[in-house]
């Protein structure tokens, strides 16, 4: 299939101004592409808008995952203002560290609302500009979506779900040649990773992810795979390419990584730490709360 060029197209991004999101942007805007930021955070989307070069390339709008009306809203303006949508990149995303016994349901359902309601409302708002140009839908997904880590119920079901969807809607949208792609990362290093090595439960379950089968990895080799997936419309995009395999066989591999990664006096541990909001630091509830806020 011939390189799907980014110069001179549009991209939608949610979640820009996260840690993945501001990279991506950045990594996209290299390649020459128009960029349309959707953040809950006004003034930093407008900020980052004029970091990557102004509103002739590059243009913020507040926008809420949460709400399909306001998203419609953004993506008719964004289409108006760059006069096409090729492409769209549903970002937002959040996660929380604490087992199901404990949780709090508001806690559970925010995670669930943003990640996979919020991957679908995203694609149905952009989807008519999209089609319009037989461009391509992306959503990003996680490792999480095949390997299933204890105290992240809400996440990893999210993020399975996420791969799903999108392996349905790429059946229903091929005949209209519109690509759909899920994008499933490892650990890299952003503010919601930091939040788990600062969480205690998280620290007992991941051992700080500094060795092994959980060792983060690059956030520069996360965005280039990401960045040639979409050139290459690809259907998944895995990184690093050395857990694709745990992807294409999740039921041959999964019981061997529970038994690597997971060892059950670790799971105990890690209950006993974890806190009933999802996190031990105020800063990190508070993060997930006012985005919560915000989002209603």
């Amino acid at each position: 299939m011939p390189r799907y060029d980014l110069a001179g197209r549009t991209v939608v991004v949610t979640g820009s101004t996260g840690g993945l999101g501001t990279a991506l942007a950045q990594g996209l805007r290299d390649r020459g592409a128009n960029l349309a930021l959707l953040d809950l955070h006004p003034e930093a989307v407008h900020a980052q808008a004029r970091t990557l070069g102004g509103e002739n390339v590059a243009r913020g709008w507040r926008a809420d995952v949460r709400n399909l009306r306001s998203l419609q809203a953004t993506m008719d303006e964004a289409a108006a203002h760059f006069g096409r949508i090729d492409v769209v990149i549903a970002g937002a995303g959040i996660t929380t560290m604490a087992p199901m016994a404990t949780i709090t349901p508001a806690a559970h359902e925010r995670v669930i609302d943003i990640n996979l309601n919020g991957v679908w409302r995203t694609f149905r708002a952009g989807l008519p500009h999209v089609q319009e140009q037989r461009g391509y839908l992306l959503a990003i997904s996680s490792m999480a979506a095949f390997v299933h880590s204890p105290l992240q119920s809400s996440y990893t079901a999210s993020k399975a779900g996420v791969w799903a969807m999108c392996d349905s809607l790429r059946l229903e949208l091929r005949h209209l040649g519109v690509g759909v792609a899920s994008a499933h990362p490892t650990f890299f290093h952003t503010p919601m990773l930091d939040d788990v090595l600062s969480d205690p439960a998280g620290q007992e379950l991941w051992g700080g992810n500094a060795k092994g089968i959980w060792k983060v990895t690059s956030l520069s080799k996360v965005i280039n795979r990401i960045v040639t997936g979409i050139e290459r419309r690809a259907n998944h995009i895995v990184v690093p390419r050395k857990i694709t395999i745990v992807a294409k066989a999740p039921e041959l591999f999964r019981p061997v990584i529970e038994r690597l990664g997971f060892r059950r006096r670790t799971i105990i541990r890690a209950i006993a730490l974890a806190s009933s909001t999802g996190w031990h630091n105020p800063e990190a509830i508070n993060r997930h709360e006012t985005k919560a806020a915000n989002e209603l």
